[in-house]
């Protein structure tokens, strides 16, 4: 089957938005490292933040995904700061995208409107979007309606880097999910319910909500004139938005989810029970997993040297294409990759940890590799070395692709640290 990419970004709390409209059919879709989610923290920095929260919010966001039914065993989770790869490739991206037509982004007509100023982070991050979905071939890009025009802008530049560059990218296609996929704000249902608003908005039912603050939350939603419940959401938008809520928690449609109350209270009541009992198992769960931040961020390192691996040959393509030098994370293996052991090596980019393992026994201190170091030498036919070996044997092209991949490139040295990475308790 074909791989998606799932993301979210840590510019709030996630809410009950981002639960039925994404992160439940991430959790039903999980096929293995064809499925990769996590949490695009280098989008939150396109305003001005607090990094403290933007840290945080991160490992929040992790917690509940896993909590949500995210497995690590059955899928990538990762942090996409953790994997150079996207920033790497950002910049590519950046040299074959158009000034004009980032300027056309609605999302960045609406933001800069509000303000003088603006950073240019803001006009530039579809592009990094797009390097998030071309980074790892990925096929299938489940979107909401406000983030349609900017899969199409990485749809664009694949076409466009392709026919200058020649073939390298997959071209992405849009996957709208089913019931649920826009809740909208219980005090505005013409606006998208949002992470964004603020802690206290009363319109956004966060995931980590207690009981009393959602009953009341959901008690004065907006509703609409008379006394029908209906599913009409272009005459009653207000109830609409309940009854989708409804039949979301439920597992049905609206319009079986109106047949079955009478009166806006009992809507109301309904939604409110159903949201507490979809969360209800939810909150149990973080608050295991949030007892050991320790294990979560053990899993989004290995998450991103696994995703790390996907993307290497993918971005190590775009700069060969594009007439840049072999990168120092051109192979698999030598940025971010994983041996046999399990380890995680970094080699020409580091993948940072959210907080410095300590190493507890004598086996986790950071050793040397023990193989030989090689040394490059000119290889006949290629724009790539053959790789020798300190004992003065050479290892052949075909040797060398058929052990690293078509696209991997010899590490400057094997000296490189090896660091364990702890497995999920």
């Amino acid at each position: 089957m074909a791989r998606s990419l799932s993301l979210t970004v840590p510019s709030g709390h996630l809410t009950l938005g981002n639960l039925l409209g994404a992160i439940q059919h991430w959790a039903a879709d999980q096929r293995g490292d064809d499925s990769l989610y996590g949490v695009a923290d280098l989008h939150a920095l396109t305003t001005e933040h607090d990094p403290a929260s933007v840290r945080a919010i991160t490992r929040e966001q992790l917690g509940l995904l896993v909590a949500a039914g995210l497995d690590p065993a059955r899928s990538i989770v990762f942090v996409q700061s953790q994997v150079p790869g996207h920033a790497q490739l950002h910049w590519l991206l950046e040299a074959t995208a158009y000034d004009g037509e980032l300027r056309r982004m609605i999302q960045y007509k609406e933001k800069s409107a509000l303000t003088a100023s603006v950073r240019s982070a803001l006009l530039a991050y579809p592009v990094l979007m797009a390097a998030d979905i071309l980074l790892y071939g990925v096929q299938d890009v489940p979107v909401g309606e406000d983030q349609r025009q900017h899969l199409e802008l990485a749809r664009d530049l694949a076409i466009r880097f392709n026919q200058r560059y020649g073939d390298t990218f997959v071209v992405p296609r849009a996957v709208t999910p089913p019931v649920g996929a826009r809740v909208m704000d219980l005090q505005d249902p013409a606006r998208k319910m949002s992470k964004s608003a603020a802690p206290d908005a009363p319109g956004t039912v966060r995931l980590l909500d207690p009981p009393d603050a959602i009953r009341r939350k959901v008690s004065r939603a907006v509703t609409d004139s008379g006394r029908e419940v209906l599913f009409c959401p272009e005459e009653k938008p207000g109830v609409a938005n309940l009854l989708t809520i409804l039949a979301a928690c439920s597992g049905t449609t609206p319009e079986v989810a109106a047949a079955k109350v009478d009166t806006y209270r009992d809507l109301k009541e309904a939604v409110a029970e159903a949201v507490i009992a979809v969360l209800a198992p939810l909150q149990e769960r973080y608050a295991e997993v949030s007892t050991d931040p320790g294990a979560i961020e053990a899993m989004a390192r290995d998450g991103a040297a696994r995703a790390q691996r996907i993307a290497a040959p993918f971005l190590a393509r775009a700069q060969e294409a594009m007439g840049l030098l072999a990168s120092l994370c051109g192979g698999s293996d030598s940025c971010g990759g994983s041996d046999a052991a399990g380890t995680v090596i970094t080699g020409g980019a580091q993948i940072d940890s959210m907080t410095t393992p300590t190493p507890s026994t004598a086996s986790d201190t950071m050793m040397p590799s023990t193989e030989p170091t090689p040394v490059l030498s000119p290889s006949p036919n290629s724009s790539r070395p053959s790789m020798m070996l300190a004992s003065g044997s050479t290892m052949s092209r075909v040797a060398w692709d058929a052990a690293s991949g078509p696209t991997a490139y010899a590490p400057w040295s094997s000296t490189v640290p090896k660091i364990p990475v702890a497995a999920m308790a």
